[in-house]
């Protein structure tokens, strides 16, 4: 049976071949550190770092290559960033449809004594900036929003918010998991003050690779989560000043970052424009035959049901049967990998009304086709004609999840066991 690869907005899948013939290269041919060695394969390294640095910058419009910082993913970037801006009696401003990797730091920091407003978006997902005044505090210091939800695609009218940033001397600090390298992210334009990547959904790159770009005032106000080695001034122990040294202590993800250095270069090459015309293009064909099975009340299409502002993720639930036996089943007989959960977003759940139950998640990518949208299609027009009827049959059809289970399979799927051990053998433990 074919795989059907429809989780991008997890991560990217598959990847340009040269991606990973980089990362190849890399291990076996180079293996260097970089701002260490006084040798040629060390100072090749070095270059293809720097020309990553560049590549990002002229990607996002940043103003300087030097304040590129590399992270392990975007998670990690928003961490050093929050946690780094943030100070007791600060107060900030987010949006109700942030990931996690915004809200857990900020929840954290509430210990400290940060404090924050959620914004409440439509149940839609979309954000109404004239209303975001009445949520301004005299000790606001910034506006944290994602540039689209990772639950249903919509996106965040970023340049406006910018404005309002600018308007009321705000700081903008930006999410882009879910739309770099497909929708421009100019920085200069919606005037982002900090902005946070991740190298392995829309940049095409390896696991393990993200960052973040600070305009330049932002540098001394941005304290260092992380401390150690930088190969630089090493006649101290006082942490480097400048960039990009200010961030980065430590050994970097080289293997990776000459992975992600071969994705920029693809994207370069094949455009941006491109590839979301593609998606786009894909997710309305997705959209459009949703509508038929959801006028038939088997379904319901979550968020916007066009392509005006959003991107190639889609969320949907069914109406006759669970969740996640939808999503185990469209793997199972069909050979479609999906998401189904709260997707590490519980706060856009509750907003667009899928909490605590969840959805079915399908993103598009580059390497998708129409016939991987036909036969999506086919197959939740196949479950969901079959209705309650298909729920008895799956104990069949899926014995390690759910014969002999003594809980719900929903809790077996959506959350991970809270002790480590093989997939495999959780499975079967419940």
């Amino acid at each position: 049976m074919r795989k059907i690869y429809l989780d991008n907005a997890c991560t990217s899948f598959p990847k340009p071949r040269r991606v990973s013939d980089a990362v190849y290269e890399y291990m076996t041919r180079i293996g260097s550190n970089i701002n260490r060695g006084c040798y040629m394969d060390a100072y090749s390294a070095e270059e293809m770092v720097f020309d990553t640095r560049q590549l990002l910058c002229e990607l996002f419009h940043g103003q300087d290559l030097k304040n590129v910082v590399f992270t392990k993913n975007v998670t990690e970037s928003l961490n050093v960033i929050l946690r780094g801006f943030l100070r007791p009696g600060d107060h900030v401003l987010v949006s109700s449809m942030e990931h996690n990797a915004v809200m857990r730091p900020l929840v954290q920091l509430q210990a400290a004594g940060v404090r924050f407003s959620r914004i409440p978006c439509g149940g839609d997902g979309s954000l109404q900036t004239a209303g975001m005044e009445a949520f301004l505090e005299e000790n606001t210091k910034a506006l944290v929003l994602t540039h689209a939800s990772n639950v249903c695609g919509t996106m965040m009218p970023i340049k406006e918010a910018g404005a309002f940033c600018r308007k009321h001397g705000l700081a903008f600090i930006v999410d882009s998991a879910q739309t770099a390298g497909v929708f421009p992210v100019d920085m200069e334009e919606c005037s982002i003050d900090a902005l946070a990547f991740t190298g392995h959904k829309g940049l095409l790159g390896p696991q393990g690779t993200g960052g973040f770009l600070l305009k330049e005032d932002m540098i001394r106000q941005v304290e260092p989560l992380i401390c150690g080695g930088t190969g630089s001034l090493s006649h101290t122990e006082e942490t480097p000043s400048f960039m990009p040294d200010r961030y980065e202590a430590g050994t970097m993800n080289l293997p990776g970052i000459a992975g992600l250095h071969e994705s920029l270069l693809f994207l370069k090459e094949t455009g941006t424009d491109r590839i979301r015309r593609h998606e786009l293009l894909l997710t309305e064909q997705f959209l459009k035959g949703l509508q038929k099975l959801e006028e038939k009340k088997r379904i319901r299409i979550i968020g916007k049901k066009d392509t005006e502002n959003r991107t190639g993720v889609v969320s949907i639930q069914t109406l006759s049967m669970d969740q996640a036996e939808a999503s185990a089943l469209l793997e199972e007989r069909y050979g479609i990998l999906t998401r189904v959960g709260l997707h590490c977003a519980p706060s856009a759940h509750k907003t667009l009304g899928t909490y605590p139950e969840g959805t079915i998640r399908f993103s598009f990518g580059f390497y998708n086709t129409q016939e991987d949208v036909d036969t999506a299609l086919e197959a939740l027009d196949d479950l969901t004609a079959a209705g309650p009827a298909c729920c008895a049959a799956c104990k069949a059809s899926l014995p390690l999840r759910s014969t002999a289970s003594t809980l719900p399979l929903r809790s077996v799927l959506n959350e991970r066991p809270l002790d480590v051990q093989r997939p495999s053998e959780t499975l079967r433990k419940h």
